[in-house]
């Protein structure tokens, strides 16, 4: 054989050459050096904050706005971090929690109270809006719809604006106190979601029946209007001052 067969080559530098057995790290050593999870997590976190730190003081917001960590490590190791802590939730509350918080249904007796579940309340009290369908003279003081009628176009409305609003806000903004309007936009449709579900279980509420109806509208304008007096304040005041570094990356628009 020539001096460059690789089969007889035995320090391991050429290519596909399998290492002799004495330099072959045994199973236990090779525990030993393995590194846990907490460990790289710890190590890519960090590696992740100080590329994301030179980043910030050498690019500007333009170059800011392109470059990107790669999905592994960075993402990858991140979002395992974030899902195994939500699943260890979840396996610690089905470990704790009895498998029903009230009484079992019996279906062989009807409710004093029917209402869906709670996420669905506000879909639910869209339904009581009767007091405001309008009544027309020219069709003898009748409704031209059913309250039942009235009550789902009014869903169709709700999901026609989340529908809409994407398309009509194209902004690039990462803060609310970037664009103040369609923050506040974004505040009274919670609010009005928080309302509405109220509204659903006014039965329940130790609140005059009237005096919720009338805060289902009048409170979102109001959260609304905060809202935006405040985000404004904070663009135009100190919140600027405190996050010039910010802007200076990604000037408000």
């Amino acid at each position: 054989m020539s001096d460059n067969d690789p089969q007889t080559e035995t320090d391991g530098s050429g290519p596909g050459i399998v290492a002799p057995d004495d330099e072959v790290p045994t199973w236990r050593e090779r525990k030993e050096r393995t590194t846990g999870l907490s460990r790289l997590t710890y190590e890519y976190f960090e590696r992740a904050r100080r590329e994301d730190q030179d980043l910030r003081q050498e690019s500007s917001y333009v170059e800011r706005d392109v470059l990107g960590f790669p999905s592994w490590p960075h993402e990858t190791v991140r979002n395992l971090a974030i899902g195994s802590v939500f699943i260890g939730m979840l396996l610690f509350l089905s470990a704790t929690m009895p498998p029903h918080l009230g009484d079992p249904a019996n279906p062989a007796e009807t409710p004093e109270i029917i209402l869906p579940d709670w996420y669905l309340y506000w879909s639910f009290g869209l339904l009581q809006l009767g007091p405001i369908n309008p009544e027309l003279t020219i069709l003898g003081g009748e409704k031209i719809m059913s309250d039942e009628l009235y009550g789902v176009l009014a869903n169709a409305v709700v999901f026609g604006a989340i529908a809409v609003i994407p398309f009509l806000n194209k902004g690039g903004a990462r803060r609310p106190v970037e664009q103040p309007f369609w923050s506040s936009v974004g505040v009274a449709g919670v609010t009005f979601a928080f309302t509405t579900s109220a509204l659903a279980v006014d039965n329940l509420l130790p609140i005059d029946p009237n005096i919720t109806f009338d805060l289902t509208f009048l409170l979102p304008l109001v959260a609304g209007a905060v809202s935006y007096a405040v985000l404004k304040t904070m663009r135009e005041g100190y919140m600027y001052n405190l996050n010039q570094r910010y802007y200076r990356l990604r000037p408000p628009r």
